[in-house]
């Protein structure tokens, strides 16, 4: 087992990463023996007892919740019936909420904790690539609203982050890809060895060879720890991180919520946002060209779905950086290192739209 730390005083919190963690109910620090473990049916025949059992032989009192699967069930109604589950249950404001599950669990359960009392601990187990590589770290909480991906929310960090890379032997090859988007992320924005590293290991990546995945966890972790300690509420540095994602959130919000998976719009989004880079005159089109290929070996999208520019744009107008109504954007200023910036023609984004849509 590796541990990293986001440190954030006193309310820092581990990051485990391993093999076996699930059942280790000693991992899993609670401020009283009662915790209420949210899963979807996907999730839970497989894991959730295994989640559970070792924590009632330890003496806590265990509540479980299982929600409907997929991104269109990251809404209203699905949160108040956490709500409900809650308060049917007696759960109190030292209760744990412990999410089992991807990003959509993970959001999902984070808010509810965020809300439930003013503010309840949680606890993320993350069982897909991209909840252990990015959504599970951090504090970013989140529900979707018709008009925008994840547009009502809050900040509320987990105690905790239990990465068992065991859980990747049942993730779908599709689910695994998609995860893959966000690792490639940080190798453009922030750290070009990682990128090399990924040139160099995406197959064993894909063939799921252990060692190689808790690596290129540990290694998205740290980058992601790094930059939520710098900036937890997304004031400056940490906006980077959503390389891709003004693009992308318009793409699984045009098409429909769960059409496209997040990971798979963040991959279009992210060639969006190189091609917008190259027409500045920022990186050259052999970069371009290397970050195609990385995308296409893991066998990610490099071209969006046929929504017109100008449904792009509107859709565009509600991501969360826009600034005094102007868009900014995260591009690559070169292969490693990205900047946020709102200096982008429209012309010239209308133009990297193009390039990258089915119908250009």
């Amino acid at each position: 087992m590796k541990t990293l730390t986001v440190a954030l005083g006193d309310r820092s919190y581990p990051i485990h990463v391993g093999q076996g963690l699930i059942e280790r109910a000693e991992l899993l620090v609670l401020r009283q023996p009662k915790a209420a473990i949210v899963s979807n049916v996907t999730v839970a025949p497989l894991y959730l007892q295994r989640l559970a059992d070792p924590l009632r032989r330890a003496g806590v009192e265990v509540v479980e919740m299982v929600l409907p699967d997929g991104e269109r069930f990251k809404d209203w109604q699905t949160l108040n019936s956490i709500f409900d589950g809650l308060l049917e249950q007696r759960c109190e404001r030292s209760t744990t909420l412990i999410a089992l599950g991807g990003g959509v669990v993970g959001d999902i359960t984070g808010f509810a904790a965020a809300c439930f009392q003013r503010g309840i601990p949680f606890i993320q187990v993350p069982t897909t690539l991209l909840a252990q590589v990015d959504s599970s770290v951090g504090g970013k909480t989140a529900i979707n609203h018709p008009l925008g991906k994840n547009m009502i929310g809050a900040f509320h960090q987990p105690q905790l982050v239990l990465t068992d890379t065991d859980t990747l032997n049942t993730l779908p090859d599709r689910e695994l890809r998609a995860g893959l988007a966000e690792v490639i992320k940080y190798g453009l924005i922030r750290d070009l060895p990682f990128l090399e590293w990924l040139e160099t290991n995406l197959e064993s990546l894909l063939s799921r060879e252990p060692a190689t995945l808790a690596e290129a966890i540990c290694r998205s972790c740290r980058n992601k720890a790094e930059v939520v300690v710098a900036d937890e509420r997304e004031a400056g540095e940490r906006a980077l991180l959503n390389l891709g994602h003004t693009f992308g959130h318009a793409i699984e919000t045009g098409v429909g919520y769960g059409e496209w998976l997040h990971g798979e719009a963040i991959a279009v989004g992210s060639m969006m946002a190189a091609e917008l880079s190259l027409l500045m005159g920022w990186i050259d089109r052999h970069d371009l060209l290397r970050v195609e290929r990385l995308f296409q070996r893991a066998g990610l999208p490099v071209r969006g779905p046929a929504l017109n520019v100008e449904r792009y744009l509107e859709l565009m107008q509600h991501d969360k950086k826009v600034l005094d109504g102007k868009l900014r954007l995260v591009l690559l200023q070169k292969l490693g290192q990205a900047v946020l910036s709102d200096a982008a023609p429209p012309a010239e984004i209308i133009q990297a739209i193009g390039a990258r849509s089915a119908h250009a």
